[in-house]
């Protein structure tokens, strides 16, 4: 205390000049008392340090100042005492705090706070930590140091606008109604980094796009109606500011689609389907979908029709002929066909008027002027209690008020009673069969006549009508479904009498045609003694063309779906939007033929609507779309192998005779392109053959020329020949016909069994036959192949002797040794020139006295052997043999004129029978003939062969 009194005392007093110098002269020892000396004969450093007890500070981002509130200050009571006075240290307690506190005048205490290290708002908005002042001791150690109480310190950090906005998505995408004015058609967000709310938050979204009817604040919206049909889309491009005025860096891409006014119905589907032969099932709507327009629904019924009335009977089936078709299907045999094809044998058809565009299927269509008898020889005499009648029928309601019986088969009296004895006949659209029998006991009433009334008679569509009569019993099948008649009349039977019957086709003969029919038919066949099953009338008319589902496993349980008998008509129901989607997708259509019926399959489908507590409550319109059968690549059918066969009489005579096609091939070929990058010229030079392997149903030989004459000859099958193959044949004496839906391969191993006899041949020089085959009923047919029997009339058989074979014994060979030489001159070593020379000059001279030799004969023989020639010639050239042998053949001895023209026509016989007999004849066959041959010509001429020979 006194220390500070006289250190008070001296600041106070006011000196005189000469006082002044004189403290001037001692301040330098007074100092050194009161700092040096004072302090150690007083007490110093009583008192800590003093500042405020908190401190609030702001600092910005990424610099160092500090603005504290109050400014950082320490006070010292021991002031103005060396060192315990003074403040040394601001320390701050916080190893995380990025700051430090720095002195400025250790005197006053003033000091400021700075960051040690840079400060990021981003990271850390605020920071709080303790801080303490230190004084400077009791002396210049340091020692006796005093610390201030502790103060806290609060600093908050200023952003910086450094970041611009950044939209949450890269692309936004939205769609609208045409015609509407919507207040929000969607939401765009944009986002700040940095940590205040001044530049963190989003104040402005522009449309950066000009000439836009839209709008944007935070949503955007449209300021006009749009228009579908005017724009279909639009595409914006929208920015963002903070509440800095900082623009985004990318501005972002908005889509916004203009949809058309809702409309209930169905969408995604094409309205043509292409459809290639032989691919199987194709889905019809793969990407359908049924709009709703966002009403809640109950349920859905879809109903697919595919609509093929126009396609040959009602849709695409197999046109094979009516025998070939019951025998694929495994019908019994013994049907007749009261409506054939016209040809010679079956003529009672030729004047009736035929359908022709329906793709080789067999129609015959009856006016009201046309009927036919069929002759007595295919009419099955003898009905018994059971037999069948079908036939294929369209037909529509008669014309008039009163309409008359119109009918289809009738069985009546030639002459006299006109009566009627069985007969299937329309009147005013009901289908009735007559059926009066002979009976012994004529005082019993039968059933007789067999009425059924149904819409299919009159709905001028396709249908198969099948009669299955078990007297008294009569069933009528009709497209496979049983139908029971509704009314059965009795009638007396009929007197049993004399007089012959007719059975007529398309009318009734009463003297004269009556009761004319109107309409189609097709396939009309009989067959007694036993009736068809219902398996064989489901397969012969049945379609090869409907609708099908593909995945069934893929549909949702609650899906229900059902086909009519004939696949042509598809109904799915289900209660869930979604999954009628999903089961429509899987609709297909498929065809079976390999070789189906191109054209238009018209698609009809129906929508019922049910929402909930009503009946219907969207109407959904129909869809009408088409499947394009694309033509099928036509097959070209080809028959092979040899036309001409050479027998002699004695194989016509044989028990077996011959068999003409036993070398015979068919094959089928079809062109398909490789067309690629829709060039028309590439798809034409990409084109190429491809054998395909398909079924025939008939092969027809017919005899050219002169019919068959039973009493010598005949042209056969074995039955043995057909077993196992779905293959059946007829012959006459016009030729033989094999039929039957089969394979090639089948057809080929038949044709080869085929048998020609003759067992009078002594007058036959030739037989000339013409085999075709058929595919689909006539559609696809084959070339006509032309093939001549010739037979073979000659005398005793000579020997044939191959002189080429067979050394002669008139010819010695003679080795040379020169040939030797030179053959095996690369053992001995090379041979010296003048040898080579020797050599070259002695071939030159054999060559040119060998092509003398034959002059010479030529000119001398001009009629010579031809055969002879030739082994001259083979004899030429087997001068390179291990030694050189030359043997000249002598000249032949002149024939006689005639006998030269004799040789030259038996030689060209004998050349046919070699040609032939090389293809068509086993082993021992060949060795007889030639034989025969040989000895020919050894009686025709003989060689003289002269004894001299020429050696080098």
């Amino acid at each position: 205390m006194l220390y500070q009194r006289i250190i008070n005392s001296i600041q106070q007093t006011t000196f005189s000049f000469h006082t002044v110098r004189l403290l001037t002269f001692i301040a330098p020892f007074c100092h050194l008392i009161i700092y040096g000396i004072l302090p150690l004969l007083f007490t110093v450093n009583k008192h800590k340090p003093w500042i405020e007890a908190s401190y609030h500070g702001v600092i910005t981002e990424n610099m160092d100042t500090v603005l504290l509130d109050p400014p950082l200050v320490a006070l010292d009571k021991d002031a103005p005492v060396p060192y315990a006075g003074e403040i040394c240290a601001f320390k701050i307690n916080g190893d995380d705090a990025p700051f430090e506190a720095v002195v400025l005048n250790r005197t006053s205490g003033e000091g400021v706070l700075r960051a040690s290290s840079p400060v990021d708002c981003e990271n850390q908005k605020e920071y709080t930590f303790i801080i303490q002042a230190y004084d400077c001791g009791a002396g210049p150690s340091g020692a006796n140091w005093k610390k201030s109480h502790k103060a806290v310190v609060h600093i908050q950090v200023d952003d910086v606008n450094e970041f611009s906005p950044i939209f949450r998505e890269s692309l936004y995408k939205a769609s609208i109604t045409e015609g509407k004015i919507y207040d929000s058609i969607l939401q765009v967000e944009a986002w700040d980094q940095d940590c205040s709310p001044q530049y963190s938050q989003i104040c402005n979204y522009e449309i950066v796009t000009a000439g836009t009817p839209f709008a944007i604040d935070r949503n955007g919206k449209n300021t006009e109606r749009l228009s579908y049909d005017k724009q279909q889309s639009y595409k914006i491009m929208v920015t963002a500011f903070d509440c800095g005025q900082k623009r985004a860096k990318e501005d972002v891409v908005v889509h916004i689609e203009v949809k058309p006014v809702c409309k209930p119905g169905w969408q995604g589907w094409n309205k043509r389907v292409d459809y290639e032969p032989g691919t199987g099932s194709k889905q019809l709507f793969p990407k359908m979908h049924l709009e709703t327009c966002g009403g809640p629904l109950s349920g859905v019924k879809a109903m697919v029709e595919l609509q093929t009335n126009h396609i040959g009977k009602g849709c695409d089936r197999e046109t094979y002929s009516e025998k070939s078709l019951q025998k694929l299907c495994g019908a019994a045999s013994g049907s007749t066909d009261l409506l054939p094809a016209p040809s010679p044998s079956t003529n009672w058809t030729a004047a009736l008027l035929t359908d022709s565009g329906r793709d080789s299927d067999l129609i015959y269509r009856f006016d009201g002027r046309q009927a036919a008898n069929v002759p007595d020889h295919v009419v099955p005499q003898n009905l018994t209690d059971q037999f069948t009648i079908a036939t294929w029928m369209k037909h529509g309601p008669s014309p008039g008020l009163r309409a008359e019986k119109e009918t289809l088969l009738c069985s009546s009296d030639k002459t006299e009673m006109n009566r009627h004895h069985y007969s299937l006949y329309v009147h005013n659209c009901r289908l009735v069969f007559l059926l009066r029998r002979d009976f012994t006991q004529l005082d019993t009433f039968r059933p007789a006549e067999f009425h059924w009334k149904l819409e299919q008679i009159c709905d001028k569509e396709w249908h198969y009508y099948v009669i299955n009569v078990e007297f008294p019993a009569v069933t009528l099948f009709v497209d496979g479904v049983t139908y029971e008649p509704y009314l059965v009349t009795d009638d007396w039977p009929i007197h049993a009498s004399k007089i012959d019957t007719q059975l007529t086709v398309g009318a009734c003969w009463q003297g004269q045609f009556t009761q004319y029919f109107r309409g189609s038919l097709s396939g009309l066949t009989i067959r007694p003694g036993r009736i068809e099953t219902q398996k064989v009338i489901s397969c012969l008319q049945a379609c090869k063309e409907g609708l099908d589902i593909n995945s069934l496993e893929s549909l949702a349980k609650d899906i229900k779906f059902h086909f009519n008998p004939a696949q042509s008509v598809l109904v799915v129901e289900g209660e869930d939007v979604d999954s009628i989607n999903t089961a429509m997708t899987k609709v297909s259509y498929i065809n079976s033929r390999q070789f189906p019926t191109p054209g238009l399959r018209r698609l009809h489908i129906t929508t019922t609507v049910q929402c909930f507590g009503e009946d219907t409550c969207l109407s959904i319109p129909d869809i009408k779309a088409v499947v394009m059968v694309l033509p099928p690549s036509e097959p070209r059918i080809t028959i092979a192998g040899s036309n001409r066969l050479v027998r002699p009489a004695s194989d016509l005579r044989g028990p077996l005779g011959v068999a003409p096609f036993k070398e015979l091939h068919i094959t089928s070929t079809v062109m398909k392109g490789d067309g690629f990058g829709g060039r028309e010229w590439a798809v034409i030079d990409a084109l190429r053959v491809m054998e395909v392997m398909h079924n025939l149903d008939y092969c027809d030989v017919l005899v050219i020329g002169e019919e068959l004459n039973p009493d010598r000859e005949s042209l056969e099958i074995h039955h043995s020949a057909l077993l196992g193959k779905h293959l059946d044949a007829t012959n006459s004496t016009s030729g033989i016909s094999i039929y039957g839906v089969d394979s090639m391969a089948h057809y080929e191993q038949a044709l080869r069994q085929v048998r020609y006899r003759n067992w009078r041949p002594a007058n036959l020089s030739e037989r000339r036959f013409r085999l075709t085959c058929s595919e689909l009923n006539g559609r696809y047919t084959s070339n006509e192949f032309n093939l001549e029997v010739s037979v073979l009339h000659h005398s005793a058989p000579v020997e044939h002797a191959n002189h080429m074979a067979v050394q002669s014994q008139y010819m010695r060979p003679i080795h040379h040794p020169l040939m030797m030489h030179s053959l095996n001159s690369h053992m001995s070593g090379s041979a010296p020139p003048a040898a080579t020379v020797v050599i070259v000059v002695c071939i030159a001279a054999l060559v040119v006295i060998v092509v003398i030799g034959v002059y010479r004969i030529h000119a001398t023989h001009q009629e010579g052997s031809r055969e002879d020639e030739d082994e001259v010639k083979d004899a030429e050239e087997e001068w390179d043999n291990s030694a050189l042998t030359i043997t000249v053949n002598p000249m032949e001895v002149r024939q006689e004129e005639h006998e030269e023209e004799e040789e030259e026509e038996e030689e060209e016989l004998v050349g046919g029978v070699t040609s032939a007999e090389s293809e068509n004849t086993d082993e021992e066959e060949d060795d007889d003939e030639g034989r025969e041959a040989a000895k020919e010509r050894k009686q025709k001429g003989k060689l003289g062969w002269d004894s001299s020979s020429i050696t080098y």
